[in-house]
This record gives C-alpha cells, sequence and structure tokens, in this order.
C-alpha cells in the first residue's frame, strides 16, 4: 500500500511542505553537463507525487541547476510548488550585488518572487562579514517588496556560530546537515532543537550524506540492518532516522534516479514523527557506532579543540576525511573537502593551515594527536587544492561575467 505524501507546517506561517524535497545539486548527467529532458521528466514526476519544495542555487551544476528547474516548471508546474534558491556570499562584494543576483535568479525562474530565499553556506565570519554589507536590510526589503516570500540560511559551521545567526534576524527557516552519523557536527542536534525552539522551520541536506549512507554499504553494517524482522534498505532507515524528529520541516534528497525517487517518495508517505520504534532506533545506534569504528579518526565534533588559532575547521575537517575513508569510491569527497575548507565559498579553513601549536591537543578529551592528524588530512586531501581552487573561483567569475554581459545586452535591447 501506498500511502500519499505527508506534509508538515512551517511554524511562523503554516504554509504546508512536502516532508520530501527535492534536492537539484546531483541532477542526472549526460556527458560532461545535464541530461535535461530526464531531469525534467523526474522533477515533474516528484511534483506530480506531491512533492512541492525544491531547492536549487547558482553554483550547482555550475548555474545549470537553476536554468534546468526553472525549465520543468513551466507549463503550470511554477504554481504547485516552493521554489527555494541562494545567495552565494562569496560572490557578494557590495549591497547591489545582492539585488542584482535576485533579479537574475528572478528572471531565470520567469517569476516575480521566491518563495524561499537562502543566504548559503554560512559561518560566523561569513554571515558577519555579510550582515555589514547589509544583507539584513536586503532581506526586509525583498520580503516587502514581494520579491521573496521568506527567509533563511544554509549553514556548515560550529554550533556557537549557529546559534548566533538564528538569534540575528526574524528567520523563517534554515538549512542544516543531518543524518545519524552527523548528531554533534555543524549545528547537529543541539542546533536543531534550537531553531524549532525558535520558531524556525528546518531543512536538512545530506541525510544520507550524499547517498554515501545508501550505496556500497561495508559488510559489518549490512550483517547489522539484516538483522531487523522489517526489511528496508538503508536509504530508508537513514531517511526514516531523520524524519522520526518532529523539529524537521522538510528533507532534502538529492535524487536522479528513477528507482530512487519512487522509493523515497513511499517512504515520505509513511515516515511521521515518532513512528520508529525504540528497537529500531537502537538497531541504527549500533550502525552508526559500526560506522566510527570503522572511521580513520575518533572525533566526536565535541569542539574543545576550537577555536583554532590557525582558523582550521578542525571538526569539520575531520569529518570531510572520516568520510573519504569510509567512502572512498565517491568522487564528491575531495571537491566537497575543497568547497568547504579550501576556500572556495568562503574563508579557507583547510588542513594546512596547521601551525602545529599543540592548543587543540590539549583540549581534545580523546586525546587524539590533532596536529599529526592535520599534517595526514592535508597530504591526503590537499593535494591538488592549490590549482584547483584558483581554476574554479575563475570559472565561477566568468560565469557571474557572463551573466552580466547577457544582462546588460538584452536590457539594451528590450529598451530599443
Amino acid at each position: 500500500m501506498v500511502f500519499p505524501m505527508l506534509y508538515r507546517n512551517v511554524p511562523k506561517t503554516g504554509d504546508k511542505l512536502s516532508a520530501l524535497g527535492f534536492g537539484c545539486m546531483r541532477l542526472p548527467s549526460k556527458g560532461r553537463s545535464v541530461d535535461e529532458e530526464r531531469a525534467i521528466r523526474q522533477i515533474r514526476h516528484a511534483i506530480d507525487q506531491g512533492v512541492n519544495y525544491f531547492d536549487t542555487a547558482p553554483i550547482y551544476h555550475l548555474g545549470k541547476s537553476e536554468q534546468v528547474l526553472a525549465k520543468a516548471l513551466a507549463g503550470g508546474y511554477r504554481e504547485r510548488v516552493r521554489i527555494a534558491t541562494k545567495l552565494p556570499h562569496w560572490e557578494v562584494f557590495e549591497r547591489e550585488d545582492m539585488d542584482r543576483i535576485l533579479q537574475g535568479q528572478l528572471a531565470i525562474f520567469e517569476t516575480d518572487h521566491i518563495d524561499y530565499y537562502l543566504l548559503h553556506s554560512l559561518t560566523g565570519k561569513s554571515f558577519r562579514i555579510m550582515k555589514n554589507l547589509g544583507v539584513l536590510e536586503f532581506l526586509d526589503a525583498a520580503k516587502k517588496d514581494g520579491r521573496i516570500t521568506y527567509a533563511g540560511f544554509s549553514f556548515h559551521g560550529s554550533l556557537e556560530d549557529f546559534t548566533m545567526i538564528v538569534d540575528a534576524y526574524e528567520w523563517d527557516f534554515c538549512q542544516i546537515q543531518y543524518n545519524y552519523l552527523d548528531e554533534k557536527i555543524q549545528a547537529g542536534i543541539e542546533g536543531l532543537k534550537y531553531a524549532a525552539a525558535k520558531g524556525l522551520a528546518v531543512m536538512i541536506m545530506e541525510p544520507l550524506r550524499g547517498g554515501n549512507l545508501a550505496g556500497r554499504i561495508p559488510g559489518s553494517v549490512e550483517k547489522i540492518w539484516a538483522e531487523s524482522p522489517v526489511k528496508r534498505s538503508p536509504a530508508e532507515w537513514g531517511l526514516r532516522w531523520v524524519w522520526d524528529h518532529p523539529e524537521v520541516t522538510v528533507v532534502l534528497s538529492g535524487m536522479n534516479d528513477e528507482v530512487h525517487i519512487d522509493e523515497n517518495i513511499r517512504v515520505a508517505g509513511e515516515a511521521a514523527p515518532g513512528s520508529l520504534s525504540n528497537e529500531e532506533w537502537a538497531l541504527i545506534g549500533r550502525v552508526r557506532d559500526e560506522y566510527r569504528r570503522l572511521m580513520k579518526v575518533g572525533c566526536t565534533g565535541c569542539g574543545y579543540c576550537m577555536p583554532c588559532p590557525a582558523g582550521v575547521d578542525i571538526p569539520g575537517v575531520f569529518s570531510s576525511y572520516n568520510a573519504h575513508a569510509l567512502f572512498p569510491h565517491d568522487p564528491a569527497g575531495k571537491f566537497q573537502y575543497i568547497g568547504r575548507h579550501g576556500g572556495l565559498m568562503g574563508e579557507k579553513t583547510a588542513a594546512g593551515l596547521c601551525r602545529q601549536c599543540g592548543k587543540c591537543e590539549k583540549a581534545c578529551p580523546q586525546h587524539l594527536p590533532i596536529p599529526a592528524l592535520m599534517k595526514e588530512v592535508s597530504r591526503e586531501m590537499e593535494g591538488m587544492m592549490g590549482i584547483a581552487v584558483p581554476v574554479m573561483k575563475g570559472g565561477l567569475w566568468c560565469i557571474n561575467r557572463a551573466k552580466r554581459v547577457k544582462r546588460a545586452i538584452l536590457g539594451e535591447k528590450s529598451h530599443a
């Protein structure tokens, strides 16, 4: 029996959003680009099955994600969904850039408003910079004149910075990384509960760690899943664990396979908060513990080592390193490390910044040899970073510049 899609309310507004959101960061590929025809079919199929929240960003697929989603929403589909897209803080140098970027996104989607607008991938430092540039006033103005309906932010930093950002503005929602391996990483369970207590809708990204919790599963983990009398795929177990939290509003899944889309839609119709039994929670806990046993670095993400005098995001670096070690078949692991820690989308927080001062090692309750481990992480994860980051930044600059030229030409023609 297939149950209809479950919906959860945005606390401050009552807006009803599908429990499953469609993440447009991993659309199906064809050659070196997006398979547009297939992606459009998938998106429209998801809408027909009740999914009404679609998350994208200018950087996804180097600008193609927003464009493909816009094409999929033509022909009456736009009115049936909520669009969530983002303001890339690394492309903002002055207040006028915020309006320019938003106007470009409105043009792409051929709409007069973005439903859910996020400041993308914030940390404490990037938020302070954006705040000084006037981003909160920008959000107020855009909400007042109707260009955006709800304002939020996505986050990849420390719990301390997360609570600071939550308290800094009257946000409608936020987006955090959360799964059964990352309860204490970044915002984590404490951040989830804090934001929900403040009345924010909480959108969850990476519920399956980029699909790794559903892909090639270690044999010792498969044996634990097999003990359950109820047979579920690892993906279903992971999604159900997140949906079991009443504080969660939407779980985003980066779907690009028809079978996976239908499975996720089916599960989203069944996984109400509190539907997992105590025995099932215990089983998932054993899987989590087994993954942690297999990890290279026994970091718990407690944050006692922070802040690092050299600017290293120590828990974040170890989390990325462990993910790479657990899932070496995933080529996205090093790219995500570079994006989050190499300075591509904000300040550089990579292991290579470590000065070997030893302050972190003295504070670590797990007694990890952190300075030595930083050298190991840098050797493994940062070999091409010195070349890759400038190249990728240059590519993004060229794309952004091309968009400006195109808008200028089209603007001149429209006034001719």
